[in-house]
């Protein structure tokens, strides 16, 4: 289906829509199927500058709008939910860096986001998901002015390949954030059967292991206490480009329905003349039309601080559960096309119903819109 053309800059989105085309697409269902971190395609990223998209330029970046930013992710998704999925870990660790980073860690660290780092963001543990409030891993200052990071974090994605790692851990003062390097002393990740998911496939989830790693003190992330707070604010940033990687999973199972259905033949004719099946693409039509103006609106919240928190959470609310309806949708018209694996509709409806849980389950949205919509009304 066409793209609304005046959402983004078209110099930004015809590219990336090109190296989904003719890069991602055509390897897509090998690494859903292989649940493989797809190095070599984030190596290609790094090249075309779309992992340090928003980064200032001091820092190597691009210095993008989200909104821009976010025209990319909407054309990976539609190429590979994976490859999506792999570059927001990498943009929400380089962000919480960014604003809330001391000078000196960003001056160390920020750069190798342009050159290519492989990054992940440690939040999840096994008793805490949606729930930060309290951890179980622990920090405690040492006698050097830095740090001791002690638990293990689960279900990091991107962790398999992850090359650096922002990490949330716990004080005497509070829930705070550090910057971990791989090859820190102590540092080690572990697979666990439970974190092979059945989408959104980009390496198998891992544990993140902290034994008594040392880091230095500038590799606490803004105020010791005040990781919550950061973490809610970085996690609009990454529910939106969800949303954007939702509607192009949207758009391809769409696209690829609408072109079976238009010349398999049914009875005299084909099953695009039943007009059953037209109203099931003219409303999948519309509502990716009115899902893609709020999440493009949440792009523009966060460029220019509007109400960011409600307008990411309703996007990615809206565009998570229409992927999964219209990747229902297209399995149900193709028939029996639609089951094989070798058709990729079974990796768009499982990507979909993925993000209706990853990055914030529909339910916890829901409650933060509604958070926002009681404390407007006092």
């Amino acid at each position: 289906m066409s793209f609304w053309r005046y959402l983004v800059d078209e110099k930004i989105a015809a590219p990336a829509r090109q190296f989904s085309d003719d890069v991602v697409k055509p390897v897509a269902d090998e690494i859903d199927h292989q649940d493989v971190y797809p190095v070599y395609l984030v190596e290609q990223t790094a090249k075309l500058g779309w992992n340090a998209m928003t980064l200032p330029t001091r820092y190597g970046g691009q210095g993008e709008s989200m909104e821009n930013a976010l025209g990319v992710f909407e054309e990976l998704g539609a190429g590979s939910a994976s490859l999506g999925v792999s570059l927001i870990t990498i943009l929400q660790s380089s962000k919480i860096i960014e604003l809330y980073g001391r000078d000196s860690l960003k001056e160390r660290v920020l750069p190798r986001y342009a050159h290519g780092l492989r990054a992940s963001y440690a939040l999840t543990e096994r008793g805490h998901g949606s729930d930060i409030r309290t951890l179980d891993t622990k920090a405690r200052g040492n006698e050097r002015d830095g740090w001791v990071l002690t638990g293990e974090k689960a279900f990091i994605t991107s962790g398999s390949r992850a090359e650096f790692f922002v990490v949330l851990a716990e004080t005497p003062v509070g829930v705070s954030t550090f910057a971990v390097d791989r090859d820190a002393p102590g540092v080690s990740t572990r697979q666990t059967r439970e974190a092979q998911t059945f989408g959104l496939r980009n390496g198998p989830h891992v544990n993140l292991v902290l034994d008594d790693v040392e880091i230095p003190g500038d590799a606490l992330i803004g105020v010791e206490g005040n990781g919550l707070r950061q973490a809610l604010v970085t996690l609009s940033n990454s529910r939106t480009l969800a949303a954007g990687i939702s509607l192009g999973i949207a758009r391809a199972a769409f696209d690829d329905a609408f072109a079976y259905v238009r010349t398999r033949p049914a009875f005299d004719g084909n099953v695009i003349d039943f007009q059953g099946i037209q109203w099931y693409f003219a409303q999948a039509a519309a509502e990716i039309d009115a899902a893609r103006l709020v999440t493009y609106q949440a792009a523009r919240d966060l460029d220019s601080g509007g109400d960011y928190q409600r307008s990411s959470s309703a996007a990615k609310l809206l565009a998570a559960e229409l992927a999964t309806k219209v990747a229902s949708m297209a399995v149900q018209v193709c028939g029996a096309t639609g089951t094989q694996e070798t058709s990729p509709f079974g990796r768009y409806f499982r990507d979909a119903k993925a993000y209706e849980v990853a990055g914030g389950s529909s339910e916890v949205l829901k409650n933060t819109i509604a958070k926002t919509l009681i404390k407007s009304a006092r």
